[in-house]
């Protein structure tokens, strides 16, 4: 039985040596989830059956051939396979994916097994996985916290070593937070290098991006490679990289300069101190291997207007899932019972919203993103801030009841200010496992580099992998 902790390219070599068969990675994986979901809840729907007739047959000869997956229940659909995205009423109409995913499609011919689908907020709102429809998903660091959101499911999952990765997917935080709670790497990849179809071209104007969890720097470079480049159709593409992800691993960077900023953009939230000392921790490393930190407050990066026209794009894009796109698909009305509290306050909001606000709401995020593309042109390579301001709150912390619908949503505020700007500019953004709390308790720091610079990303986090490893840690609910 291999060792449960190691990743992903780990447990290929084994497949490609003919030391484990795919069977074999597979029935290991099926042990570990039913001996640790009862505790965790991270695995809502198994895929056992399934995930044992692909091993036992042939497997696409690609780079993970044999080695188990979970996909997030979110985006990344299997033809005639349930999908409930967190919404009680897909979960009793048991509905079923007329169709694969693109993502799907690549993580199969990249030779993975999905082995079953995790837990997540309805419609993937909050930075907590608590759904009314499955119930907590709890943290293997500490059981009363919360894991993060929206992919808190996956990061459970590979958190505690059920699996080595995890599908997850980002659209004000949703990988990066979870990652930084669990003590994972997370990286939000730039808007369309992963595409979204057949089924969308973008999502919330761009907001939404597609990937996944890891505890190796590795795996996150390798699985992109795998799943990375545009689909024909899509409205537009992310800038064709020079050479594979996985060999900026271990490249030298050069000497970068990194701005750095613990204090939450807009100023209207403390960051904990614990958050500070993860960020300024990551900054003396990031000094100690040769690069150039300022720490000078980074006032391009404070635009005021950020949470009200992101709010305005995400209530109206909840308000079309519960009155357009999945009534389409259920071929029926949705009505308020049927929904959280928050869920229908947001629809609500939405719409309220007329096509002209949010015309002039994707007008202030675009202008937002040229304001921080010229940041980065006037000197900086890379920016550095805590993922979160908070370390993982207590399960409960987000629940809005029906005369407080809207608390949840600003319970969120205060937790993640640090993420949803780099879903408006388009950029992309790793969380790292760098610091843990006196309690023990993972908080991750943020690296955020310009458009399309994914490779300057892995390099750096390659290089702090190396100087400060983190995958001996171990959760106290693990395998």
């Amino acid at each position: 039985m291999p060792e449960p902790f190691l990743d992903a390219c780990a447990l290929a070599q084994l497949v490609r040596n003919g030391v484990a068969s795919p069977a074999e990675l597979v029935d290991d994986a099926i042990n570990r989830i039913e001996k640790l979901n009862p505790e965790l809840n991270a695995v809502i729907r198994p895929r056992f059956d399934e995930a044992r007739r692909e091993a036992a047959a042939a497997l696409p000869d690609g780079p993970f051939r044999g080695v188990p997956i979970v996909l997030k229940d979110l985006l990344c659909y299997l033809a005639g396979e349930e999908i409930h995205e967190g919404m009680r009423v897909l979960k009793e109409a048991r509905y079923v994916s007329r169709r694969d995913q693109e993502l799907a499609r690549r993580l199969h011919a990249a030779g993975f097994v999905v082995v079953g689908r995790t837990n997540t907020p309805e419609l993937g709102i909050l930075p907590t996985t608590e759904p009314f429809a499955y119930g907590p998903t709890r943290n293997p660091w500490d059981t009363a916290r919360s894991t993060g959101g929206s992919s808190g499911g996956s990061a459970a999952a590979v958190a505690s070593g059920m699996v080595p990765v995890g599908h997850a997917n980002d659209g004000g935080g949703s990988i990066r937070i979870p990652a930084s709670e669990c003590g994972l790497v997370g990286l939000k990849p730039s808007r369309a290098r992963v595409p979204l179809g057949p089924e969308w071209g973008d999502i919330f104007g761009g907001l939404v991006c597609e990937l996944g969890v890891s505890r190796t720097v590795r795996d996150t470079a390798a699985v992109l490679d795998a799943v990375a480049g545009p689909e024909p159709g899509d409205p537009y593409a992310a800038p064709t990289p020079s050479r594979p992800f996985v060999e900026e691993l271990g490249a030298d960077p050069g000497r970068l300069r990194i701005g750095m900023q613990s204090a939450a953009f807009g100023g209207t939230v403390t960051t904990h101190p614990d958050c500070v000392a993860a960020t300024e921790a990551a900054g003396a490393l990031l000094e100690s291997v040769g690069h150039v930190v300022d720490p000078t407050h980074v006032a391009a990066l404070d635009p005021p207007e950020l949470v009200e026209a992101f709010l305005l794009i995400w209530a109206a894009g909840i308000a079309f899932d519960v009155d357009h796109y999945w009534p389409g698909k259920l071929g029926r009305p949705i009505t308020q019972d049927e929904v959280e509290p928050l869920t229908w306050a947001l629809a609500d909001a939405g719409r309220g919203a007329s096509a002209s606000d949010f015309l002039e709401a994707r007008r202030q995020l675009q202008a937002m993103a040229r304001h921080v593309a010229q940041w980065y042109e006037g000197g900086f390579d890379l920016l550095l801030t805590p993922t979160i301001a908070q370390p993982p709150p207590l399960i409960g912390d987000f629940d809005s009841p029906a005369d407080n619908p809207l608390h949840g949503l600003f319970r969120a505020a205060e937790v993640v200010p640090f993420t949803p700007l780099f879903n408006a500019t388009g950029q992309p953004a790793i969380s790292l496992p760098l610091y843990w709390s006196a309690q023990g308790l993972p908080i991750g720091v943020q690296l955020v580099a310009p458009y399309g610079r994914e490779d300057v990303l892995l390099r750096v986090a390659s290089q702090l992998e190396q100087a400060a490893p983190w995958a001996q840690r171990r959760p106290p609910i693990s395998a």
